[in-house]
Order: C-alpha cells, then sequence, then structure tokens
C-alpha cells in the first residue's frame, strides 16, 4: 500500500462509519484507547466504537511509516481529531497486515491522549 492510502485508510478509522471501522479491523486484532477497559480485542473494539460518535475530521502530524517485511505495515502519528467544538490530540501507532491483494486490516492500534503526555512531565515542587 502507497503512503498516501496508509493515511487515508487511517483517516477512514477516525472518521468513516461503523460499517467502515468493522470491515477494516482484523478478527484477531488488540487495541489500546483511552477509556476502559483499554486493552481490547477486535471484536470488542468493534463494538465500542459503534456507540462512540465519530469525529468531523482528523489530521496526522510526525507521522512515519516502516514496512518490516512484505505484507506488515506500522505507522505511528499524532493526531489531532474534532468534534463539533471538541479537541482530542493523541499520540498513536497502528499495524496493518495485507490479507489478500490490496486488502488491508488493522491487527493493533494504541492511543496515547496528549494529556496524559503532560501528566507525565509534571514535577512535584
Amino acid at each position: 500500500m502507497e503512503d498516501n492510502r496508509v493515511w487515508e485508510f487511517e483517516q477512514g478509522l477516525w472518521t468513516g462509519d461503523a460499517e467502515h471501522y468493522e470491515e477494516s479491523i482484523d478478527e484477531s486484532a488488540v487495541m489500546v484507547v483511552p477509556t476502559p477497559p483499554y486493552v481490547l480485542e477486535s471484536a470488542a473494539a468493534v463494538k465500542a466504537v459503534q456507540d462512540t460518535p465519530r469525529w468531523d475530521s482528523v489530521e496526522f502530524a510526525d507521522g512515519t511509516i516502516v514496512r518490516p517485511q512484505e505484507g506488515l505495515i506500522a505507522i505511528g502519528y499524532t493526531a489531532t481529531a474534532m468534534r463539533g467544538g471538541d479537541r482530542y490530540v493523541a499520540h498513536c501507532t497502528s499495524t496493518y497486515r495485507r490479507i489478500a491483494h490490496d486488502e488491508w486490516k488493522v491487527v493493533q492500534h494504541s492511543q496515547l491522549p496528549e494529556l496524559a503526555v503532560k501528566a507525565d512531565v509534571q514535577t512535584d515542587s
């Protein structure tokens, strides 16, 4: 998958409907999200997303793509997502595996919200 298609695929996971999300997640995926229960396997992740409002838009920064072997793509990036007046910033990773020619599924995704990063750098005075 070419780089621009990787980012389009990832954007669809943030802004697409629940059906698109379900079609994009591998049956043996694992995800780490910023709300309980935090660690989810694919069926639970898809169910959680069905009840979550989708983002209106998302922008990616600091993106990197690696291809450690044929049929495997891992990406890392900072996402800034908007929904109405709400803004969400998170540092994320996703890993895709190729199922068939031009068919890719997410096998791993994780999010570290910006708030958690800022909380880590606070010092006791």
